[in-house]
């Protein structure tokens, strides 16, 4: 009896011991799998941050390149437009002084100088492919309204094709655009080329007689009745002539 009652305490203190030495283990192994997933999330995250922060980095820098490169194209087309129109405007300066030399000689009419400067009529230059392609996207902007587009459009084909038969068309439709925008200072600058520069084109009798519409325009009746009057007597079997006798009938 006695020998058996040990026996039994002894398998109950080993069974206890068995226990408590076991039951520590899946806990411990539990802890670490977890940490080694928390320490690797932490590390991808860091990573992942540090090329966010460098791509938007890269993107501010070239925001920044576009914006100046912007800004420069902006100010050689503005620098473009007004070298055009100081140079137009310093032709139409030499075309008053010679409207003028001929009136101080010697007691002529005051249409008499006007009509000293119409040119002998002249051959224009005929327009390549690539001209006819050019001025074709001038006029498809003009159609879309697309004004600006067409503004720039002209003054680069200006530039690129000079003294054309098209050239000539070029800044007839410059005048329009400004008419229409309106800008009719402008557009009183690029009809008097036309007029004065290329007098014997065909665009000739339209472009006096829009510069009659623009002075209109102006308020300047009495230059706008001289031009309509000029297209009357220069270019009577034009449909300039006819429109600029309805304007004058109106008076």
């Amino acid at each position: 009896m006695r020998n058996l009652l040990m026996a039994t305490v002894a398998l109950s203190l080993s069974g206890c011991a068995l226990a408590q030495s076991s039951a520590p283990v899946p806990v411990a192994q539990s802890s670490q799998s977890e940490a080694r997933p928390q320490a690797g999330d932490s590390q991808a995250n860091a990573e992942l941050f540090f090329m966010i922060e460098q791509l938007q980095g890269e993107v501010r820098r070239l925001q920044g390149e576009l914006e100046e490169q912007r800004h420069q194209l902006n100010r050689l087309s503005n620098q473009s437009k007004e070298r055009y129109i100081d140079l137009d405007q310093r032709l139409l300066d030499l075309a008053g002084q010679l409207q003028a030399a001929p009136a101080s000689g010697g007691g002529s009419s005051a249409e008499a100088p006007e009509a000293s400067i119409k040119p002998v009529t002249r051959e224009y230059r005929q327009p390549t492919d690539a001209e006819r392609q050019a001025y074709q996207k001038i006029q498809a902007s003009i159609r879309d309204r697309n004004y600006d587009a067409a503004i720039d459009g002209i003054y680069g084909f200006i530039s690129e094709y000079p003294e054309g038969d098209l050239t000539v068309n070029a800044y007839y439709w410059l005048g329009e655009v400004y008419l229409v925008k309106p800008q009719l200072e402008q557009a009183k600058q690029a009809f008097t080329i036309v007029a004065t520069r290329f007098s014997d084109h065909r665009k000739a009798a339209d472009a006096i007689y829009k510069l009659g519409v623009t002075y209109d325009r102006l308020n300047e009746k009495t230059e706008a009745v001289r031009q309509m009057e000029r297209v009357v007597s220069s270019y009577p079997a034009t449909n300039a002539a006819s429109l600029a006798k309805e304007y004058l009938n109106r008076r």
